[in-house]
């Protein structure tokens, strides 16, 4: 039996009539209006005008903050039921999973009225029936992010907006402290798990999205509870760059992301005393080192201890020898036998290697 739509109560149109022009912010359609001009009692549903809103926020985003108060009044006089609010939800939901690019409004939308709507029935208040929504989809996850294309694509929507939720809904303790959500938390991290024990392409690229979003908020706020759980994250990306028959490009987005990660997520935090740059303290202290190959095509640097010496041997040669590039390529044409086969091009499998030997050297900096 379908739920009857609910439609603007008479009490509301005594105090905000439709035609008003406080009702409908700028750019709303005028079909309500006129309806009502010509005499018709053709009243909005709450449908109705929470979509018209939602479509006037897609188009003109910068409209929230001079709009959402309004919107937010005329709310609390309208829903008013389990029902009502259980429909505003499910309209917010579906905008914020469907409309490209609206799931950081979305979220902004449901921490303003998450603190705004007076309505708080038995069933819960609008945060509770938004997280509710949300676990309904999180509960399929594992089925989704093996499904088919269209199914995988709602899924991956999905996943974003929580990110977004994640870093915007903003919950107020008990001494008026503002904090994230920890189930929020809890869920981004089993999303993950999805997405990375189902490491199709889009999959992969959700997982990246979604990290370079909410990946140092995320790190941040295990190592205040002692957990490693990013470490894991990049355990398994790294298992997925070398074992996974992802796309070459997608490899290559997930080495950005270890990269983009190692050096704490692009923050810069100035220090207060100078320390001078070591292996152990800098974990990019070889990254301007010259990179150097074996016969075999197998690069090397300082980082490697398996190759210092060498290493070593090669960086006194380069003093004497200042013809050399890094890469070990004599540029007057002299070759020797050890650097000698180099191209500027390395072929696949040789550039496998060095993916290899930079995980494994990020690994070691690491312990």
């Amino acid at each position: 039996m379908a739920k009857p739509q609910v439609v603007v109560a008479p009490v509301l149109m005594s105090k905000l009539s439709v035609n008003a022009p406080e009702f409908y912010p700028s750019g709303y359609s005028s079909n309500y209006t006129e309806s009502y001009e010509d005499g018709c009692e053709d009243y909005p549903t709450l449908s109705e005008y929470v979509q018209d809103f939602l479509n006037h926020l897609t188009e003109q985003p910068g409209s929230f903050e001079t709009e959402i108060e309004q919107f937010a009044e005329t709310l609390n006089g309208w829903v008013t039921t389990d029902d009502a609010l259980q429909e505003l939800v499910e309209l917010i939901y579906q905008q914020a999973t469907s409309i490209p690019n609206f799931s950081y409004m979305g979220a902004r939308l449901c921490n303003y009225l998450s603190h705004h709507l007076t309505i708080s029935p038995q069933s819960g208040n609008f945060r509770q029936l938004l997280l509710q929504r949300c676990r309904t989809e999180y509960e399929v996850k594992d089925q989704a992010a093996k499904g088919d294309e269209v199914t995988r694509k709602r899924f991956h929507a999905f996943v974003l907006f929580l990110g977004e939720l994640y870093l915007n809904l903003e919950i107020k303790g008990t001494n008026g402290q503002v904090t994230r959500a920890d189930i929020l938390q809890v869920g981004l991290r089993e999303l993950l798990n999805a997405l990375f024990s189902n490491p199709m392409d889009d999959n992969l690229i959700c997982a990246v999205k979604l990290l370079k979003l909410t990946g140092s908020v995320l790190e941040d706020a295990w190592k205040e509870k002692g957990k490693m759980d990013m470490e894991e994250i990049i355990q398994r990306i790294e298992n997925v760059v070398l074992d996974a028959n992802c796309s070459r490009d997608v490899k290559q987005m997930l080495l950005k992301l270890v990269e983009l990660r190692s050096s704490n997520w692009g923050r810069v935090h100035a220090t207060s005393t100078y320390r001078e740059a070591t292996p152990e303290n800098d974990p990019n202290y070889f990254m301007n080192e010259p990179t150097f190959y074996t016969s075999d095509g197998v690069p090397f640097t300082a980082a490697d201890p398996d190759y210092q010496e060498k290493y070593q041997e090669l960086l006194e040669r380069e003093d004497f020898f200042p013809d050399y590039e890094e890469n070990g390529t004599d540029l007057s044409g002299a070759g020797d036998p050890y650097l000698d086969d180099i191209d500027d091009e390395m072929d696949p499998e040789i550039e496998e290697a060095y993916e290899k030997f930079c995980l494994e050297s990020e690994r070691k900096r690491k312990q």
